[in-house]
């Protein structure tokens, strides 16, 4: 039995010899507890109850080891075991592991010492279900301490060793009927034995699909064999070239459970023949998925019609066995060696060892470029332009092609979804990406209009919307890793609300004690929307239309100007002038508008012109990005003098060095002090106001010199003293 329980203490780690520079410990916020804790009890089987204890972890550097017959604790560093003499009787062994950081995780073993015979000897031998020729071994009994395994295979004597209770694994080298041996071992001399002939099986198919492919315009995809992406059905997968004669080789469609794939059995060489010829001159890459269990490569040949055997050219793949190999093969590896690809009519592929046996199953073949235009990766109109093809309702109706009830001025759609939750507690409505969401590279954003009309609502619920997203991996449990946002609406009335992972004001549910950033997850799937809270039964329905996800990067051309202030940001070059400026300062304020633990401090004790700037590279484009936006506090506690409340953005040229300012183009704004609050300063549609030292008053959208922003806070010119402290920082469109 093992009974585990965690323990966070204060570890002090010195580094001697390295500058205040070298000393990055940002490893240390990913360091956990020790996992995995154990320990091998092996006795010396001499009836003298001698028992050797050696400890074990993941992620532990040293052990505390209670030896459970009262006598002295004993403290071992990694790899290190000790010995304890036991009379006869059963003993809880506790172990603590530690890891570099002192975090502590501790187990316990339960230890039998008898100088019996092990007896009632039970052994269980299986095939691994997932993994090709491993075989495992569990052994109980009682009287027993532990148990050795000899797997019999030739040139391999050592035994393997584990508790007794335990599996114990191992992987051969080749399937075949081999004599297993068990010893089972106690505190006595006497040991019990079992012998077993056993089967070992080689997994010879896939056991899971091969990674889904992403969504894909159909302008930016050519498929050939693929259940994602629209392909000609008509193509021949085994065109008679002499390869079943001549080698033995076949083919099939292998199917599993429903998902069909191409399988080539005792690969020689194979091929595919297109009715109609592909022109993939415009593609950039061609993607393949095999799977094969043995050594294997495989030369992939694209083939233009008509093409000589002494002008085909190819890519050669090494496969690793027994999982999918999944290539994206950039066509300049082709057309460097002088293949067209306007005119592929055929496929090969050739294996090596060439004909030796070896099956290569083979799915998702198409051709594939990057975007050529800025559109959605998922969205839904319910006017039947969608990809997504999984919503349901969860403890809440749901209705996606419902007739728009509310056709006005601000939405002219004909068709809707109706959301109706009619008293579920966690009502909400969801549904599966087709691949995991890759959150960065301006891939944060979600949209969707939405309607929820006042007289449908029971309760006193806030009238907001959510939007999570969570593992769908975990299946009941997903909801374990939501990340949300959530957005106030405004009844009656049709509104577009946005939902940015990467701006916006994030909140994890922390369920497990880690608080990730959800641009940095790869783990995320399925989309949850929820009106008005959870946890309730009062009633409410919404209508939602025209939902889509994802900003391209060609959306947000450079310069990059974006700061979260949590070690993901775009911004090098922040710096005070006439004021203290700490970019890594901890949130004082944390509440439900700003929940990140880190922002900018804004410390003006006084400068005249206290302000805190920053510059990009290449400069400003005003016509392609003409906003910023920012969260900031001012507490009132940090004022003083009778400055306004007001917070500046002015841009300049940094060129000019010390004469910057005499290029300037301000906007303010008025803040509210002792509230975070977000503020966004627009060149187009704002009062913008120009410094006009020249004589010129240009307007900034055609300005192209402009590389340098500043921010000040309660104007300039004065003595005063104010803190402020500033988040989520973004130049954007």
């Amino acid at each position: 039995m093992k009974t585990l329980k965690y323990i966070m203490s204060l570890a002090l780690i010195v580094f001697i010899g390295c500058s205040e520079e070298d000393k990055d410990l940002s490893f240390i916020d990913n360091v956990e507890a020790p996992s995995n804790v154990s320990a091998l009890f092996q006795p010396t089987q001499d009836n003298s109850g001698l028992v050797i204890i050696t400890p074990n972890s993941n992620g532990g550097v040293s052990y505390n080891i209670t030896l459970g017959d009262g006598s002295d604790a004993v403290s071992l560093q990694s790899g290190q075991n000790v010995e304890n003499t036991y009379a006869e009787g059963n003993y809880t062994v506790e172990i603590e592991a530690v890891g570099i950081t002192g975090l502590k995780t501790t187990t316990t073993q339960e230890l039998v010492v008898s100088f019996r015979a092990p007896e009632n000897l039970v052994v269980t031998i299986e095939n691994d279900a997932a993994i090709s020729k491993q075989v495992n071994v569990t052994a109980t009994a009682d009287f027993a301490m532990s148990y050795q395994v000899f797997f019999g295979e030739t040139g391999t004597n050592e035994p393997l060793v584990a508790n007794i209770g335990e599996s114990v694994s191992y992987n051969y080298i080749e399937a075949g009927v081999y004599s297993i041996r068990i010893v089972a071992m106690g505190a006595a001399i006497a040991t019990t034995e079992y012998i077993e002939e056993f089967e070992v099986t080689a997994i010879l198919q896939p056991l899971a699909s091969a990674p889904t492919p992403p969504f894909r315009q159909e302008t930016d995809v050519i498929g050939v064999f693929t259940d994602r992406y629209t392909y000609d059905t008509a193509n021949n997968f085994f065109p008679n070239w002499g390869q079943g004669d001549c080698c033995g080789s076949s083919w099939t469609l292998f199917d599993l459970d429903g998902d069909e794939m191409l399988q080539y059995i005792n690969l020689s060489y194979q091929g595919i023949e297109m009715p109609s010829a592909i022109d993939a001159s415009s593609m950039e890459m061609l993607h393949v998925d095999m799977w094969t269990a043995e050594e294997l490569s495989v030369d992939i040949f694209p083939l233009p019609d008509g093409i000589a055997p002494a002008d085909e050219k190819f890519v050669t793949k090494q496969l690793v066995p027994n999982q999918w190999n999944s290539f994206d093969i950039p066509l300049t590896e082709f057309t460097s060696q002088g293949l067209a690809l306007n005119d592929i009519k055929q496929f090969k592929f050739v294996g090596t060892p060439f004909g030796g046996g070896a099956s290569v199953f083979i799915d998702n073949i198409y051709f594939w470029k990057e975007p050529s235009v800025a559109l959605p990766l998922l969205f839904d109109d319910f006017d039947g332009n969608s990809n997504i093809t999984t919503w349901l309702g969860d403890q809440c109706g749901m209705d996606n092609a419902f007739a728009n009830p509310y056709r006005d001025a601000n939405n002219l759609s004909h068709t809707v979804l109706e959301y109706n939750d009619t008293g579920g507690t966690y009502a909400n409505i969801q549904f599966l990406a087709g691949s995991k969401l890759d959150l960065s590279g301006g891939n944060s954003i979600f949209k969707f209009k939405i309607y929820v009309p006042s007289a449908s609502i029971t309760g006193s619920q806030p009238n907001q919307v959510s939007l999570k997203l969570q593992n769908s991996d975990l299946g009941g449990n997903a909801w374990q890793t939501q990340t949300e946002i959530v957005k106030t609406i405004t009844l009656d009335q049709w509104q577009e609300v946005s939902f940015n992972f990467e701006t916006d004001n994030w909140q994890n549910l922390n369920f497990n004690g880690v608080d990730p950033n959800p641009v940095d997850r790869t783990d995320l799937d399925k989309i949850v929307i929820q009106v008005n809270s959870e946890n309730n039964n009062n009633l409410v329905k919404a209508y939602i239309d025209d939902f889509y996800y994802g900003n391209t990067p060609t959306q947000d051309p450079p310069p990059y100007a974006r700061d979260g202030f949590e070690g993901n940001g775009t911004i090098t070059t922040w710096l005070g002038d006439d004021c203290g400026m700490d970019n890594t300062f901890a949130n004082p304020f944390i509440d439900n508008n700003n929940n990140s633990a880190t922002v900018l401090q804004y410390n003006d004790t006084g400068g005249t012109y206290a302000n805190i700037q920053f510059t990009v590279t290449p400069n400003l484009d005003m016509v392609s990005k003409s906003k910023f936006t920012l969260q900031v506090y001012v507490p009132s506690s940090s004022i003083t003098g009778t400055q306004p409340n007001q917070i500046s953005l002015k841009l300049q040229n940094g060129n000019l060095a010390g004469n910057a300012w005499q290029t300037q183009t301000e906007i303010v704004k008025p803040i509210v002090l002792d509230q975070w609050q977000e503020i966004t300063f627009d060149f187009v549609n704002d009062n913008w106001q120009n410094l006009n030292f020249n004589g010129t008053d240009p307007d900034p959208i055609d300005r192209t010199d402009l590389n340098k922003v500043v921010l000040q806070i309660n104007s300039e010119n004065n003595n005063d003293l104010v803190t402020a402290y500033i988040d989520n920082f973004n130049y954007h469109n």
